[in-house]
């Protein structure tokens, strides 16, 4: 999934809407001199408007520097070096493709061509082919007849001719969905196809007039670097368009090349354009670099990246700039939530690349999940990238001078030991003329092409004075001269914000430098990072096994420097040509209260000049105990940081966190974290102020997992707060069952002392659960009625823990009859919940929802088996209440269970086939809310493998 910022339409590392970071630093930061960005209003689906026009005038966010550089120190190195401003550097783009006809990726600074070439490897804009016969000067395509069928004619009277279709309406909403800009998606879009003397070409019908006489033919872009774009007359196509052509067994293979998510536009923008919207000086990092479009991700399927799509790019680039004779640096702003870190088979396959051609930069974004620990995604958890956290530049809602705050959404380390720097998260960059309006996105996704824009310009400076391309010295180089920024550490913020000037003069320094692979016990190839989730009970040992990137040639004496006073590391040691190892020491006397406890070694080589050759990253976190009620009291939160708590869970026992603050006018927002770093699949971002208005997460007993949670309380970027937490457990286990024809709530007393409780019952919709499987990429699809009175649809998708490494992406979409899509959630995770809400746009009928997966190779035989509990909600005004048995109330012993038994009620509702009655159970131990159970009135329902 490709990366903007949370909540994730897609796996691309995007964080949606930079308007709510906006809006997260409330009015208390909010003054005549802050350079806002006005509202835009939403685009409804199936409408788009041919005048869109920009969020800004280019000009105008050139002026107010929109595209943040200064963080990074690219003016000042480019205004000393100005051709080292990426020229002779191919930087590829691996995302959701890159619009080929947008201001600003036209052409370098030399004037050579920005895009040196475009492919889809994600197989979205594949067109299948069959022979056509016009009939007089007539053809018709998909139930399309087209005229001037002689303008083939004219390029191959022999033929043969092909004829396939662009369906408008898989390519998922509006308004980019709506290729030819006529304000309805649905369209049918005929292509002709046939042999030129120059190779394989295609013509359609772009002007909309219903004929091929004044369209041109467009070749493949590679050959002619030509493109194309539906539109009505007078109109600039709302998408461009590229050809990929192939030959197979002699007949044509067609694959359009778009981006209908606009995010992969956008990052090549940040990494590389030049002149933005036609603004001379409007660049990116390395306006001087080429640039390699790769598509790896289907927007249509939620933005997720297609079975080997990542590794055919990857290959691609790798071969096209060795044919070329180009350095290459390589972007992929992509996410995907890491279940068991250093598990996943994609960081296993890039590290092996990387470690075939060091001379590769690899720049990938961390992900979206934070600010909640150990939610570093894949693949920037893999040890030979360069992983790239996000910050909030200050440009777009302050004119006071200081550092970038760290962006709240940006993944952190733990299990990894990373990320490895951080970089501007939002800026004002590229679109696609469909995607107007919203030129200014926020998210790590952002943050990964400018470190990657760094790079190129670091290589460029590399190969023009004639040294060489190193990649693992160009991250060392990034990180040894970064700023840390002041409260946080190295699991938030790898080694800082990095400045380009000064990692230049760390590579004019040739440092006899050497970078030591370090790994802790742990899943796979072991974790990059030591990480204790649940504390330490005595004094203990990590032993770290080391290995040198590149074999030296006698062994290396070692020193070693802990910056933490529990942390305790030999003097030194001495690693030769083969595998080290080295014992760190945890003393348990000074992990005892609860918190998150972080400590590095750094390990140097007799150069200390050069930096640190490894660092040896400690996460201990020690939680509240399972059950316990815990308040701490508010304390001051500085502007731009964080105050985390993490506390334990027991399963089918609901909880309830409020995050406060001492002031009313104190804005805090509270972010809850699943153990193992995942976040609230019920909505883990939450806003509050002062004491009555807290931030307030109240699980369902269906929901809770046993294990710890993480709570993290944000101050605004620039404004100081304050935060305190209140969590308290239900005093009992609450489930539902069905037996005997009646439907029980069974309790269990957890707590020391008896307990009273008041159990009511009532029917909210519908249920039903299926197991889904394939084969390789098959499509899991599971079709059922859905009436008119659902106002809501939810749907828990998991598969195995274990099997979630294999893959690089899982697409869960729902659509209607017609093939619209009315939700779109790809699993970030094992398990991933989709909401969609139906209750101003439906009027009952079949609904399909569709499992897409995504593995990390094409290897033969894989197998996927996924569970899909789908829940359809009704009106809360027609509900119908269960009557108990007996009586509803019932006082438990403690340590004991208890039942209530309930008569089920006639529903209101006519549930579809296979859907059993979904009933929530309300249990009143005390005065206030009470606490829930949603389950499903069925005979041995299987619970959530969670």
């Amino acid at each position: 999934m490709i990366s903007p910022m949370r909540p994730r339409a897609s796996h691309l590392a995007l964080r949606t809407g930079v308007l709510a970071l906006l809006a997260a630093c409330g009015p208390t930061v909010q003054t005549a001199a802050t350079p806002t960005v006005p509202p835009i209003p939403p685009i409804e689906q199936a409408t788009v408007r041919p005048d869109a026009t920009w969020l800004l005038p280019p000009a105008v966010a050139y002026q107010r520097g929109l595209m943040p550089l200064e963080p990074t120190g690219v003016p000042t190195f480019l205004a000393t070096h100005p051709t080292w401003d990426g020229r002779g550097v191919l930087i590829a783009i691996l995302d959701s493709g890159t619009d080929p006809t947008v201001d600003g990726l036209s052409t370098t600074t030399t004037g050579a061509p920005k895009l040196l070439d475009v492919r889809d490897f994600s197989g979205e804009g594949v067109i299948p082919l069959a022979r056509v016969t016009p009939q007089g000067d007539a053809v018709s395509v998909g139930g399309k007849t087209l005229t001037g069928f002689g303008r083939l004619l004219g390029i191959n009277a022999a033929g043969p001719w092909y004829g396939g279709v662009l369906q408008e309406t898989p390519l998922g909403e509006a308004p980019a969905s709506d290729v030819n800009w006529n304000n309805v998606v649905g369209d049918t879009l005929p292509i002709l196809v046939t042999h030129a003397s120059d190779g394989w070409v295609l013509l359609a019908d772009l002007d909309g007039d219903g004929s091929l006489r004044n369209e041109r033919p467009v070749h493949d872009y590679l050959v002619a670097r030509e493109t194309f774009g539906w539109a009505p007359a007078g109109h600039r196509p709302a998408m461009g368009f590229a050809a990929n052509f192939a030959e197979q067994g002699g007949e044509p293979r067609l694959d359009l090349f778009f981006d209908n998510s606009a995010h992969g536009t956008h990052t090549a923008g940040i990494a590389a354009a030049h002149s933005i919207g036609g603004v001379d000086g409007f660049d990116g990092v390395a306006p001087g670099a080429q640039l390699l479009a790769l598509k790896i991700a289907n927007d249509a399927q939620g933005g997720i990246s297609t079975t080997g799509s990542m590794m055919a790019a990857l290959a691609y680039a790798i071969r096209t700039a060795a044919d070329r004779h180009l350095p290459l640096v390589i972007n992929m702003s992509f996410g995907v939530g890491n279940e068991r870190e250093g598990a996943a088979r994609i960081d296993q396959l890039i590290d092996s690349t990387l470690a075939v051609h060091p001379d590769v930069v690899f720049a990938i974004s961390a992900g979206n999940d934070g600010p909640g620990i150990s939610t570093l995604g894949f693949p920037g958890s893999a040890s030979r990238v360069l992983s790239v956290g996000a910050t909030l530049p200050r440009i777009f809602f302050s004119r006071d001078p200081g550092p970038d705050p760290l962006a709240f959404f940006s993944s952190r380390g733990g299990e990894v030991a990373g990320p490895d720097i951080v970089t501007p998260g939002v800026a004002f960059s590229t679109v696609p003329r469909w995607n107007q309006g919203d030129e200014a996105k926020q998210g790590t996704s952002m943050a990964s092409p400018h470190a990657a824009g760094l790079a190129a310009l670091l290589v460029s400076a590399l190969t023009q004075s004639g040294k060489p391309v190193v990649a693992a010295r160009i991250r060392q180089a990034l990180r040894t001269t970064a700023q840390p920024l002041d409260g946080l550490t190295i699991i938030d913020q790898g080694a800082g914000v990095p400045n380009v000037g000064r990692a230049w003069h760390w590579l004019e320094g040739n440092f006899r430098w050497n970078a030591l692979r370090a790994f802790a016990p742990g899943y796979g190839n072991s974790f990059s990072g030591s990480f204790r989730g649940d504390g330490v009970g005595s004094d203990s040992t990590v032993a770290w096994r080391l290995s040198w990137d590149s074999a030296p040639g006698a062994p290396v004496r070692l020193t070693l420097r802990s910056d933490a006073s529990w942390l305790k590391a030999p003097a030194t040691t001495t690693v030769g040509a083969g595998q080290g190892g080295v014992n760190t020491m945890l003393a348990a006397s000074a992990l005892r209260s609860p918190g998150t406890y972080v400590g590095t070694v750094t390990v140097w080589p007799p150069d200390t000049m050069a930096g640190p050759v490894a660092h040896l990253v400690h996460t201990v976190v020690v939680a509240y105990p399972a059950g316990t009620e815990t308040t701490a009291a508010a304390a001051p939160v500085a502007a731009g940081l964080e105050r985390r708590w993490s506390f334990g869970a027991q399963a089918d026992r609901p909880f309830e966190v409020a995050v406060t603050s001492s002031g009313p006018k104190d804005l805090v927002r509270a972010f809850l974290h699943e153990p193992g770093g995942e976040p609230y699949q019920g909505g883990y971002e939450k806003e509050g102020s002062g004491v009555a208005n807290a931030a307030t997460f109240r699980l369902d007993a269906r929901d809770v997992i046993a294990g710890n949670y993480e709570i993290v309380a944000a101050a605004p970027p620039i404004a100081n707060s304050s935060a305190g937490v209140h969590i308290v457990h239900a005093p009992f286990t609450l489930i539902g069952d069905f037996r005997g024809g009646q439907a029980i709530a069974a309790l269990r007393n957890v707590t020391a002392t008896p307990i009273t409780v008041t159990v009511t019952g009532s029917i909210i919709g519908g249920a039903r659960e299926e197991t889904l499987s394939g084969t390789g990429g098959d499509t899991g699809r599971v079709t059922f009625d859905v009436p008119a009175w659902v106002t809501r649809i939810e749907i828990d998708a998991q598969m195995p823990v274990s099997d979630w490494p294999k893959f690089t992406d899982f697409g869960m979409t729902l659509e209607d009859a017609g093939g619209v899509q009315i939700g779109q959630a790809p699993l970030n995770y094992a398990h991933w919940r989709l909401n969609s809400d139906l209750s101003r746009k439906w009027q009952g009928g079949p609904a399909t929802l569709k499992l897409y997966p995504g593995w990390a190779t094409n290897a033969p035989g894989q197998r996927w088996t996924l569970t899909a509990h789908i829940r359809l909600y009704g009106d809360a005004a027609k509900r119908a209440a269960l009557a108990p048995v007996g009586g509803a109330t019932v006082t438990i012993a403690a340590g004991n269970p208890e039942s209530v038994a309930f008569t089920p009620a006639a529903s209101a509702w006519t549930l579809p086939t296979g859907f059993v009655v979904l009933v929530r159970w309300s249990a009143f131990a005390d005065p206030g809310d009470p606490w829930t159970r949603e389950s499903p009135l069925a005979p041995a329902a299987t619970p959530m493998m969670r």
